[in-house]
């Protein structure tokens, strides 16, 4: 029933964000900021790497060295286009597509790089136990505990994320997600 809600509101959301996509794929087309799309590797359903699709918000070389880095706040890698996408969350429009493709839900707890999960395992090996749900584009960790920055605040991102994994409905996915748009359109900083 979860896969059938994510698929349907996926299609609507296409429908729905038609223009408002095209529009955000021609303002960093036409600022030159190299690709549109940014392509990720993350772990999600089963422990399984999928590829995770972002509007791209940062500058080409944002980890040149190779190194993976958290977001930081006033992110001196940011375009100035990226900065707004960012700050509306609408740099995650295209994770719509991972959806469809079965790697992602709505709900769900965010896709992690392995470099980061790794550091979480040494501490806490029941992050494998979120392999049972699909990543999502929404989480309650995110809504109540924000983005993660810091190692700590991913952990206690993972219990929040556990919790849901006990408790999950199809209702409380309907309720996360009115409670993040809500958030995103009155201009709540996660």
């Amino acid at each position: 029933m979860k896969r059938t809600f994510d698929i349907i509101l996926a299609i609507i959301s296409v429908i729905i964000f038609a223009l408002p996509m095209l529009l955000i794929y021609l303002s960093i087309r036409l600022s030159g900021g190299g690709n549109v799309i940014y392509c990720q590797e993350r772990i999600g359903y089963k422990g399984k790497t999928f590829t995770l699709y972002k509007f791209r918000s940062m500058k080409t070389n944002a980890e040149m060295d190779g190194h993976p880095m958290l977001y930081l706040d006033n992110d001196p890698r940011l375009t100035r286009i990226g900065r707004f996408l960012r700050a509306h969350h609408l740099d995650e429009f295209p994770q719509l597509w991972n959806i469809l493709r079965g790697e992602m839900s709505f709900v769900g707890p965010r896709p992690e790089r392995k470099f980061y999960i790794d550091q979480i395992l040494q501490r806490r090996p029941d992050y494998v136990r979120l392999y049972e749900l699909r990543p999502g584009i929404f989480s309650q960790a995110t809504l109540y505990n924000g983005y993660t920055d810091t190692i700590d605040k991913m952990i206690k991102r993972l219990d929040m994320d556990l919790a849901y994994l006990e408790e999950h409905t199809l209702w409380l996915d309907v309720k996360i997600i009115g409670l993040t748009a809500t958030a995103i359109i009155t201009g709540k900083k996660f």
